[in-house]
């Protein structure tokens, strides 16, 4: 079967979008390819067609749970074998999906940059029939990366304990990337003999260009497709205060007809402006990281399906989320870098219809930028105090802890020790990237079930029929049910609270809760080093300044102020000024 077979097969589709035949072509034929696409440029088709037509497994390893079951269901309906694995699976579930790619005829497993921590989940990846790592969200690999994990750096571990007989390339996928973080990309995911860069393919307006180099063993190549969108109009609108800002979001979704996104960057500012929105007659709802799973697929539906106009909603918001009639994007604070909110705004217009992509600045949104730095990289004895403080809330012993995972409920710690909560936040993820701890933000637990009595026992207990259908249910899914904790899904909760009133069962409610896990023993005291905190601090800075100086440089509406505005943009990740608006 050829790539263009199964696109037809599969999908329905008679042609590729621009580079993505190209990216597939550089994979089957099995080179390591950094594919950089923009926001709803078609990255998933990359790795899922080259899967397809080898019929191999392919690893895919993306931090957004949300994204993989969405990317799972999707595949599950063309009738393509798929699986996911995450931090809120049991042992059980996880050695079941495992077993089904190893001996069934699979073709995508979903996991988390988290679970190639553990050195016996990697061991069992080495036992799948995997011929293709494909990695999402890659800039992620980067220490120089706007969103930098240190998990991802596991990958080349990954692709190390993997059988050599086979030859397995390595495709990254990232919508934004500078040109220093496409080379730390490239460089971090070494692996096996030295790499190089082989062949640079840029899509521009004019068609494609592309640079030969030396080649040396492994070798990379390096597909990019113009960030420029003829249909997207970049503006920036400078307001009094924050009651002129509402005044400006009143305009323009008056002004503007079809559906739109305003991202805020807390969850309170979501809800507010949403319930703000109602009462001037506008179809709003909010979504943030603070909702159950389901109602955040509630609104997301009701926002998809055109129910709901105007999201409010936080960064949790839009990965993803393929939706062509987006008419505007508005920001109503200033992102923490380009990146972020070049791929934001990107959520607009991908029927390639004109469409708004529109932050709003005051003066008074300078000194609050500026206090982010002080926030996001607070002292070191503040960071200090703050792992103290966390060992003695879980009874953490110096000397102990290595390996143990706890739950943490932020507001309750933060109250209970007088700890200021964005700083807090900002601690635990300048411990975790350091290799103290594995902190993990909000993250909602799955309901968890054991049965307590005997399957014989419990024909003597007087059962109506919902308790008796639930625990029938409960017996035929979990086979372990007797003996541990299941997590279980879409079960009655007042059904499993009147069982466990009486005894019949553990339960244990969803939660939504941070996680930490500690990857060292308690230490009397720890160290942030200079190049997690002094050199990425700068870099944050600079980040910042880069964001701060795109809303400065931008007065007016007129057509060169709009092309002078994407310029920007374009400069910042690496794309020359080319394009006319």
């Amino acid at each position: 079967m050829t790539a263009r077979e199964a696109l037809k097969k599969y999908y329905g589709y008679e042609s590729f979008r621009p580079l993505q035949e190209e990216i597939i072509n550089s994979v089957l034929a099995g080179h390591d390819t950094l594919a950089l696409l923009p926001t709803g440029g078609g990255k998933s088709l990359c790795f899922q067609i080259p899967t397809l037509v080898q019929e191999t497994l392919c690893l895919v390893i993306t931090p957004l749970i949300a994204l993989m079951h969405d990317q799972v269901e999707h595949l599950l309906a063309r009738e393509i074998r798929a699986a996911a694995i995450h931090m809120g699976m049991s042992y059980d579930e996880q050695r079941k999906v495992l077993d089904n790619c190893q001996f069934g005829p699979y073709r995508f497993l979903y996991v988390s940059p988290e679970r190639l921590e553990s050195a016996d989940f990697r061991a069992r990846l080495a036992q799948l029939p995997i011929g293709l790592i494909a990695v999402d969200e890659a800039h992620c690999v980067s220490q120089w990366g706007y969103d930098f994990r240190p998990s991802y750096l596991r990958i080349a571990q990954v692709w190390d304990s993997l059988p050599k007989d086979r030859h397995i390339p390595i495709l990254a996928l990232t919508a934004t990337a500078t040109p220093e973080v496409q080379e730390d990309i490239m460089e971090k995911l070494e692996v096996g003999p030295l790499r190089c860069w082989k062949l640079e393919v840029e899509s521009q307006e004019s068609g494609v260009r592309s640079q030969e180099s030396g080649v040396e063993s492994r070798e990379w190549r390096v597909f990019r497709q113009s960030f420029h969108r003829e249909n997207l109009r970049y503006v920036v609108r400078r307001c009094q205060d924050a009651e002129d800002k509402r005044m400006q979001i009143l305009r323009i979704v008056n002004g503007v007809a079809g559906t739109g996104i305003i991202y805020v960057r807390n969850r309170k500012r979501s809800r507010e402006y949403a319930m703000w929105l109602q009462t001037q007659g506008v179809s709003a709802d909010f979504y943030n990281a603070g909702l159950s799973s389901e109602e955040r697929a509630l609104r997301q539906k009701s926002w998809l399906e055109g129910r709901t106009r105007v999201l409010v909603c936080t960064n949790a918001f839009g990965m993803g989320i393929d939706k062509p009639d987006v008419r505007f994007v508005v920001h109503l604070d200033l992102p923490d870098n380009v990146e972020s909110y070049f791929q934001e705004a990107g959520r607009a217009g991908r029927d390639k219809e004109l469409a708004y992509c529109v932050l709003l600045y005051a003066a008074e949104d300078k000194a609050r930028v500026q206090r982010r730095v002080a926030m996001n990289y607070p002292p070191q004895e503040f960071i200090n105090g703050v792992y103290m403080w966390l060992s003695n809330h879980f009874g953490v012993g110096e000397g102990s802890g290595l390996g143990h995972t706890f739950t943490l409920h932020m507001d309750e710690f933060c109250q209970i020790y007088r700890l200021p909560v964005q700083e807090t936040y900002s601690a635990l993820h300048l411990l975790s990237q350091a290799g103290w701890i594995h902190f993990e933000e909000e993250q909602e637990k799955q309901a968890r079930v054991q049965i307590k009595v005997s399957r014989k026992d419990l024909y003597d207990y007087h059962l109506n029929d919902e308790q008796d259908s639930l625990l029938h249910e409960l017996m035929r899914r979990y086979t372990g049910i007797f003996s541990d904790l299941q997590y279980v899904s879409k079960f009655d909760h007042k059904t499993l609270a009147s069982l466990a009133e009486r005894g019949i069962i553990t339960y244990i409610p969803r939660t939504i809760a941070c996680a930490v896990t500690y990857t060292k023993e308690r230490q009397a005291e720890v160290y942030i080093p200079s190049s997690i905190y002094d050199e990425r601090r700068a870099q944050y800075a600079t980040r910042l300044q880069s964001m701060l100086g795109y809303a400065e440089q931008a007065i007016g509406e007129s057509a060169e102020q709009l092309k002078q505005n994407e310029q920007y943009l374009l400069a910042y990740l690496g794309e020359g000024s080319t394009h006319t608006a």
